[in-house]
C-alpha cells in the first residue's frame, strides 16, 4: 500500500492530473466502464444486499453515472481561475482564487451502497484533479471485487487504486500520509479516522449517520405520507444513512397514519415481503442480530417476521413506542420504524435539539409556517418536507451532516470543492509602487493608509 501512494505521489507530481481534459478523459472511461459492467455490479450487489437489478440502478448504478455526468458537463468552468476584487490599498494588482488538488485522496466507502458511495467521491475526487487509493468495505465483498476489478482495467493504479481487505488494511491506510481522506461510515469508526488523520494534520470530510427523525403534523396528506415514508424506510431493507430513523406523528393523525402506513408496506413489498424476490437482506449476521434485537415483540404494529437463515427481517413497525426504547437509544440501520405521537410541535423541536444532529430530517405537513419553525430551529444536515431520501438525488445541491452526523459535503460543485483547494493570489503590477506601507511612516501616510482602507 505504501507503494502505490509513493508512486501516487509521483503521478501527482508529474502535473498529469492537472490539464482538465485529463480529467474528463478520465471520467469518460469511468463512465463508460460502469455502462460496460452493469450486469456485473448487479450481480453483486444482489450477492451482497439481495438488491434486485432495478433498484440497484435507481439507488447505485444510476445514480453515479448521472454524478459523473453532471462532473463532466461542469468541471472545465469550475476548474477556471476565479477573479474577485481587489481593494484599492493593493492597487495596482489584480486578485484572484486558483483551484488546485490536495494531491493524494483516500476514499473510504461503507457497505450498505457499496457501488454508489465508492463510485460517486471518487468521480469528485477525479474531477478535481487528485490520485485516489479507494478502500471498499469488507462486509459487500462481490460489490468490493467488481469496483477493483472495473478500476484496474481502465487507470493506472499510479493514478487511481483499489485496497481490498478489513480492519488490518484500514488501519494502516490511516497510518500513511494522504492529502485527503474522504470517510463515508458509522460514527464510531469516523472518530476514529478523524483523530488518526489529526496526527498528521491530514482534511477529513465525514459522511457519517445519525436517528434522522421523520415528523407528520395534523394537516399532512397521510396517505401520500405513508407511501413515501414506506419506501424512503424500507429501501435496501433499511440500511440507508439517511433513511427515516422513526416517525413523530401528531395525536390527532396517529391511528389514520398507522393504518395507511400498514397498507402501504403491503402494497410496495406484498402481503409476507419475506416471499418477495426484490426486496433485499440484512447485510451480514452481526447486523442481523443487532437489529432483531432491537424489536420489541410486544409493540409490534405489524410486521415482525425474521428469517435467520436468509437475514431478512419484514418491514416492521413499533406501535405506542417511547424514548426510553431500545429501538430509540441507537441508530436502527433496518427495516424497524418507531412510532411515537406528540402533541405540540415545540416539544418535538426541543426533543430532537437535546440529541446528536440528525443528518437528515423529514416533515410531512401542508402549513408553510411549520416548515418554517421546523427547517429553521432543528439542526439537521438535510431533508425533505412531504417526502424521504431523495434531497441526496441531486447534484445540484451538495449532501452532509454536521455535529455528530458528519462535516463537509460532496456531490456536484461541493463534490469538487471537497477534493479542492483554494489558493489566494495577488497579482501585484511593477510599474507603480504605492509608499504608504514602508517605513518611516509620516503622518500624512497614515491618514492616506486610513482613507485607503475604509
Amino acid at each position: 500500500m505504501q507503494e502505490i501512494l509513493n508512486k501516487q505521489k509521483e503521478y501527482f507530481a508529474s502535473g498529469k492530473t492537472l490539464p482538465v481534459k485529463n480529467r474528463i478523459g478520465a471520467l469518460k472511461q469511468l463512465y463508460a466502464a460502469i455502462c460496460a459492467n452493469e450486469d456485473a455490479i448487479n450481480a453483486a450487489l444482489k450477492a451482497d444486499l439481495g438488491k434486485s437489478s432495478a433498484e440497484s440502478y435507481i439507488c447505485e448504478t444510476g445514480m453515479a453515472l448521472s454524478e459523473i455526468s453532471y462532473l463532466i458537463k461542469h468541471v472545465k468552468r469550475w476548474a477556471k481561475d476565479k477573479r474577485v476584487h481587489t481593494p484599492l490599498a493593493q492597487f495596482a494588482s489584480k486578485s484572484y482564487v486558483k483551484k488546485s488538488p490536495y494531491g493524494c485522496a483516500l476514499i473510504m466507502s461503507p457497505w450498505n451502497y457499496p457501488f454508489m458511495l465508492t463510485i460517486e467521491p471518487l468521480a469528485d475526487a477525479i474531477a478535481a484533479g487528485n490520485t485516489a487509493i479507494v478502500k471498499p468495505s469488507a462486509y459487500s465483498p462481490a460489490t468490493s471485487k467488481v469496483i477493483a476489478d472495473i478500476l484496474s482495467q481502465i487507470f493506472d493504479p499510479a493514478y487511481v487504486a483499489v485496497v481490498l481487505g478489513g480492519r488490518a488494511e484500514n488501519s494502516q491506510l490511516l497510518d500513511m500520509d494522504f492529502d485527503k481522506i474522504f470517510f463515508t461510515g458509522s460514527v464510531a469508526v469516523g472518530k476514529e479516522v478523524m483523530r488518526r488523520a489529526a496526527e498528521r494534520l491530514i482534511p477529513v470530510t465525514l459522511e457519517l449517520g445519525g436517528k434522522s427523525p421523520c415528523i407528520v403534523d395534523g394537516t399532512a396528506n397521510i396517505e401520500l405520507s405513508a407511501k413515501r415514508i414506506a419506501f424512503g424506510k424500507f429501501l435496501n431493507c433499511g440500511q440507508t444513512c439517511v433513511a427515516p430513523d422513526y416517525v413523530l406523528v401528531h395525536e390527532s393523525v396517529k391511528d389514520k397514519f398507522m393504518a395507511a402506513l400498514k397498507k402501504q408496506i403491503a402494497a410496495q413489498y406484498g402481503e409476507y415481503p419475506l416471499e418477495n424476490a426484490n426486496y433485499g437482506k440484512i447485510i451480514s449476521r452481526k447486523h442481523y442480530d443487532r437489529v432483531k434485537g432491537l424489536i420489541d415483540k410486544d409493540k409490534i404494529y405489524c410486521g415482525g417476521e425474521c428469517d435467520d437463515k436468509e437475514l431478512r427481517i419484514a418491514p416492521t413497525v413499533l406501535k405506542g413506542a417511547d424514548w426510553g426504547d431500545a429501538a430509540m437509544g441507537e441508530e436502527i440501520f433496518g427495516p424497524v420504524l418507531p412510532v411515537i405521537s406528540y402533541s405540540n410541535i415545540d416539544n418535538v423541536i426541543d426533543k430532537i435539539n437535546s440529541g446528536n444532529t440528525p443528518l437528515a430530517l423529514y416533515l410531512f405537513t401542508s402549513d408553510k409556517a411549520t416548515v418554517k419553525k421546523v427547517t429553521s430551529r432543528v439542526a439537521f444536515g438535510g431533508g425533505c418536507i412531504n417526502d424521504t431520501i431523495i434531497h441526496l438525488a441531486t447534484s445540484a445541491m451538495g449532501f452532509g451532516g454536521c455535529g455528530e452526523s458528519g462535516m463537509g459535503s460532496y456531490h456536484g460543485k461541493q463534490g469538487f470543492d471537497c477534493f479542492t483547494h483554494e489558493k489566494s493570489i495577488v497579482d501585484k503590477k511593477t510599474f507603480i509602487d504605492l509608499p504608504m506601507r514602508y517605513q518611516p511612516y509620516s503622518r500624512l501616510m497614515l491618514k492616506l493608509t486610513r482613507m485607503f482602507l475604509k
